[in-house]
């Protein structure tokens, strides 16, 4: 099986989550700034064999979406004229954010270490590939 890759999308920086090739386990890749994503996920796709790329989709609690999803937009089309052959899929992502970061004081993390939002945005790409799993 081909592994699958989540995203959440930030306008400076983005986090990354993907799951092992059973598609069992979501696991944090790592955070890369916007600006670098495409290449990155070009040069990550030519390596690794990524069936599905599952993008959050932010939303209000009313449902509506964010401000950030037109840049999401822009760059699924960017993303889909590089790697034409990707399959990409949208998830909800409310509160993942949150819960990434309550996730990081039940875990104990230190409060220094709970300032990076790198590691908040790897940690909710997670919680979205983990939701996106659980729901499939």
């Amino acid at each position: 099986m081909a592994r699958l890759l989540a995203i959440d999308f930030g306008t400076k920086r983005t986090g990354l989550a993907i799951t092992d090739e059973m598609q069992l386990i979501a696991s944090g890749l790592t955070t890369v700034l916007t600006k670098d994503l495409i290449l990155f996920l070009k040069d990550y796709v030519s390596k690794e064999n990524v069936e599905i790329v599952i993008i959050g989709e932010p939303k209000q609690k009313d449902g509506t979406h964010s401000d950030v999803e037109l840049c999401i937009k822009k760059f699924i089309k960017e993303l889909t004229n590089v790697i034409p052959t990707l399959k990409i899929e949208r998830f909800d992502e409310r509160f993942t954010s949150k819960i990434a970061f309550n996730a990081m004081i039940a875990s104990g993390i230190s409060k220094k270490k709970r300032k990076n939002k790198a590691l908040i945005d790897e940690i909710s790409a997670t919680i979205i590939l983990q939701d996106y799993l659980n729901k499939n």
